[in-house]
């Protein structure tokens, strides 16, 4: 099987963008938002399949927007405590599927999906 040649200047924004969502586990959850913004910059000139990187990654955002809002809802009785580190490692996979299948020049597996 032959793998088909993606130019690096092509891929670059998104797999920056999921750099930039994974350091905001770690950092300040400023990149997160910088990263959100690079992808609706990016969207609308990229090729069919990065376009449905970009709609994954501003999913992500979004969905991991509502996901800390109930967490930190949840973190006044104490249960949301324990979501916080779900938060992350939910993050962490998306963000690694994502680079995963940029890099192979594929578009993700389900870019509607709340999960993975």
């Amino acid at each position: 099987m032959t793998q088909k040649y993606i130019p690096r200047d092509e891929i670059r924004a998104p797999q920056i963008i999921y750099a930039l969502y994974l350091a905001g586990i770690v950092t300040a959850n400023i990149t997160l938002l910088i990263g959100v913004i690079i992808a609706y910059v990016y969207r609308k000139e990229a090729a069919p399949w990065l376009q449905q990187h970009y709609r994954y990654l501003i999913r992500t955002f979004w969905i991991g927007t509502l996901y800390a809002c109930i967490a930190f809802l949840l973190s006044i009785v104490i249960v949301g405590t324990l979501l916080w580190p779900l938060l992350a490692v939910w993050l962490g996979v998306r963000c690694l599927l994502g680079w995963i299948v940029v890099r192979k020049g594929q578009p993700p597996a389900r870019p509607t999906s709340w999960l993975w």
